[in-house]
């Protein structure tokens, strides 16, 4: 935590602003879990994401950025390459809803007032996601996961994509992105509900993950200011 925000107050400091232009538009592609059920992959869509975004190019080397994604996780033990797993057989699907808001920054000048050139540029997002989900735990009688409630909980997304203007007021871009929660329950595999008589499984020292993939396009609009501080 203290690294991201060391990381933040530096994206804040960025020099002299050549565009103030704002950005509004869609995500879509594929989602994955990564966690103590299903697939071991890292990158493995197997779900639907969707959502909206917006940007505030606050200047040619970073923006402001805001979204609201939505999804289901799903992860199941067959799916897995892990005998010991795939014999197991746990499986769930976990409604998921996310928004995120936090600092996008460029790799290189990102400026969209240029006339002879449409820049482009690889770029990371990071900040703080606040979601909505399912949580479950492992009934040891049912020898299944069960669904016990429905919470909001914090994540920290880590996000790296590549944008590019296309021309006409509109930019896309490719991103793969994760997200570090602070639950274990996304997946039942650690519930902390010992009254309940709900069993842990897995390797409890670790948190719940999830992954988006996909593409972004965005509508720029705004004038184009004068140069000026931050």
């Amino acid at each position: 935590m203290r690294y991201l925000l060391v990381f933040t107050l530096v994206l804040f400091a960025v020099g002299s602003t050549q565009s103030q232009t704002y950005e509004v538009g869609v995500l879509a592609g594929g989602s994955n879990f990564i966690g103590d059920v299903g697939r071991t992959n890292y990158i493995s869509p197997n779900n639907i994401v969707f959502g909206g975004i917006a940007k505030w190019n606050r200047s040619a080397r970073h923006a402001f950025r805001a979204s609201i994604l939505f999804t289901n996780l799903e992860a199941s033990d067959t799916d897995s390459n892990d005998a010991r797993r795939q014999n197991r057989g746990y499986s769930f699907t976990n409604t998921v809803i996310e928004g995120s808001v936090g600092i996008e920054y460029n790799f290189w000048d990102f400026d969209m007032h240029q006339s002879f050139d449409k820049p482009h540029t690889p770029y990371l997002y990071t900040g703080f996601t606040y979601f909505y989900h399912d949580s479950f735990a492992l009934d040891p009688v049912e020898d299944a996961l069960v669904n016990t409630s429905s919470e909001w909980d914090l994540a920290i997304p880590m996000v790296i994509g590549y944008k590019a203007y296309i021309g006409g007021s509109i930019v896309l871009a490719a991103e793969l992105g994760a997200r570090y929660t602070f639950t274990d329950n996304l997946d039942g595999n650690f519930p902390g509900t010992e009254e309940y008589n709900y069993a842990s499984f897995g390797n409890i020292n670790n948190k719940d993950w999830y992954m988006f993939s996909g593409i972004t396009v965005t509508y720029t609009f705004g004038r184009q200011p004068c140069y000026c501080g931050f």
